[in-house]
């Protein structure tokens, strides 16, 4: 199935999609985390694209980096605040097919700013699973400044330059599976 045949409602699989970031610590080492807990859906209507939506909630308190110092330090009012703003929002509102790419753009809220970004996702193709599921993968990223979205906490370093980058790559490993 191609990228101009997808019709219909796709529910994102928590146990096979990822939501993950990558950013700079000290200047000189990335380090790396990913959301555990997330839903969302789109409707697509291959047709006329800008009848499609997509909607996607993240749970900021899921964030994992593999170190629960740091985690708990990202969840706290330093950082995402989670106890006043425990969810992630994007929300689709321009929908562009250039080949085996669509052009998400939406309002991505996080704690209480919402800024409109442009996610390139590269169609990775359909296929039906053991259990008679139509799913659909889609890859891409995009790069953020944190800053935008209010999370400005930072420490400066003796060296010069700062303990954490502004600079954020969001990445997107998606499946989808097809309601019927």
């Amino acid at each position: 199935m191609h990228l101009n045949e997808l019709h219909g409602t796709f529910v994102l699989d928590p146990a096979h999609t990822t939501f993950s970031f990558v950013t700079r610590h000290a200047m000189v080492t990335k380090v790396r985390g990913s959301f555990e807990k997330f839903e969302g859906q789109a409707v697509i209507d291959a047709d006329n694209i800008q009848n499609s939506t997509l909607e996607v909630t993240i749970d900021a308190a899921s964030i994992n980096t593999r170190n629960a110092d740091r985690d708990n330090h990202v969840r706290s009012a330093d950082f995402f605040d989670v106890e006043n703003y425990p969810t992630w929002t994007f929300k689709g509102t321009n929908f562009e097919i250039a080949g085996d790419t669509v052009n998400v753009t939406g309002d991505l809220t996080i704690k209480d700013v919402t800024k409109s970004i442009t996610i390139p996702l590269e169609y990775q193709g359909a296929a039906k699973d053991p259990f008679g599921n139509t799913r659909v993968g889609f890859e891409g990223s995009k790069q953020i400044n944190r800053s935008d979205f209010g999370l400005t906490w930072n420490a400066a370093l003796e060296t010069g330059g700062f303990l954490v980058s502004d600079k954020v790559a969001l990445e997107f490993e998606i499946s989808a599976i097809h309601q019927a």
